[in-house]
């Protein structure tokens, strides 16, 4: 996993598909769907996520369309079994010289929350961020706040790395504490075994 990844696998998002769920490239035709999946927008008035408001799914999309032009992102929507689009998740914070990202900006239709949804989606995530990426780590960053999101992280297997105080500001503008959670490349291999085993247990 040393070395120069693939500029390919830096720029291209890639088409990652389960059992339980489908992550296809995120492109601007998508917005009706994914302003369907955040319904009444109940989930964008939780205060410390970082979910669109129904009215600014435009915007959002634009937005992370905008960082996969910049090199700095690479977007997903998210699809259930079904086929229905269900939400959207990013690698973000590339940096190929360590090789590192970040995997967030997830949010999901209340339907497929706490599902093997998340859970294999994460797994397909990481699998190709260290496999076909070359990953050294992997980082998730969220809000002190966000206890559910600090919950699910750490459930997968990351490493609570520390805190950064007064780091960014909240949607509504307040200002953000983040915590920060890291997986390394050398401990794929069990994590990996770990999601597989949660994923069986959902079958």
């Amino acid at each position: 996993m040393n070395g120069s990844p693939p500029d390919a696998a830096w720029t291209r998002v890639p088409a990652l598909r389960g059992r339980h769920v489908a992550l296809e490239p995120l492109e601007s035709g998508h917005a009706a769907a994914l302003r369907q999946a955040l319904g009444e927008g109940e989930l964008s008035r939780l205060w410390y996520a970082n979910v669109p408001a129904p009215d600014a799914v435009e915007g959002y999309v634009a937005a992370a369309l905008d960082a996969r032009a910049q090199g700095t992102a690479l977007p997903f929507v998210v699809r259930d079994v079904a086929g229905e689009v269900v939400g959207s998740t990013r690698f973000y914070a590339l940096d190929a010289g360590v090789p590192r990202l970040n995997i967030g900006y997830t949010w999901y239709h209340r339907r497929v929350q706490r599902t093997g949804l998340n859970t294999e989606a994460k797994w397909l995530l990481l699998r190709h961020a260290f496999e076909a990426m070359g990953c050294s780590a992997v980082g998730f960053e969220t809000s002190w706040f966000n206890h559910a999101s600090r919950a699910a992280i750490a459930r997968l297997g990351a490493k609570q790395d520390g805190v950064l105080r007064n780091h960014k500001r909240h949607a509504d503008g307040t200002l953000r504490d983040t915590v920060v959670f890291s997986l390394l490349d050398n401990e794929w291999p069990a994590v990996r075994s770990h999601l597989q085993s949660l994923l069986d247990s959902h079958s």
